[in-house]
Order: structure tokens, then sequence, then C-alpha cells
């Protein structure tokens, strides 16, 4: 009996080998892989949120588009806010919150 089971064992042995490197690849190699698909699905969420951020901005930009279209001291408001435009007897002064950007110094190196 003994003969037999180690026969059987050898037998079964080289589709156990077979069948673990399918698996193998399957799971790990290729751009069919498990891995692939799960990197994929991941991506896949991340072009969905980024989709949606692109739709909302469209559709805000629609709105703005439409509004200047339709009234003319809307289209005043955006050139004096976005363009800083005036008219001849005015002047503007701009206001800003931002706190002074310091210049950048290079000690290494002499300025000739």
């Amino acid at each position: 009996m003994k003969g037999v089971g180690r026969f059987l064992g050898m037998k079964y042995n080289k589709y156990i080998i077979v069948l673990a490197v399918g698996i193998l690849i399957v799971g790990f190699l290729g751009d069919n892989s498990v891995v692939a698909h799960l990197q994929n699905n991941m991506r896949k969420n991340e072009l969905r949120k980024e989709i949606a951020v692109k739709v909302a901005q469209t559709k805000a930009n629609q709105e703005q588009v439409h509004l200047l279209q339709t009234d003319p001291k809307a289209v005043e408001r955006v050139g004096r806010e976005q363009h800083f435009m005036k008219h001849d007897d005015e002047d503007v002064f701009v206001l800003s919150d931002d706190p002074k950007v310091e210049e950048l110094t290079v000690e290494d190196e002499t300025i000739e």
C-alpha cells in the first residue's frame, strides 16, 4: 500500500505545481492580474471624484457666463474685481491681506 500512495502523490504533484504557478501568474503578474485589477479600481474611484469636481466647476462657470451675458452690471463688477479695470476719473487701490514675501537671498553666491 505504501508504494501505491507514494505513486499517487507523485502523480498529483505536477498538477499541484502547475495550479500554484497558474494562480501566481493570474494573481500577481500581467495586465489582468488581481493586483492590477485592484489598482485600476482605485484609479477609477479617483477619476470619478475628479469628474465630479470638474462637473461642479463647469456648472458654476456656465452660470457665471449666463450672468455675464444677461447682466451688464455683472460685467462691470467682474472687470473691476478680477481685472482691476476702472473708469477714467477713478483711482484703484489694491489692498492685500497676504503677508509680504521677503526677497530670497543666496549667501553662497557672490554678485559681481
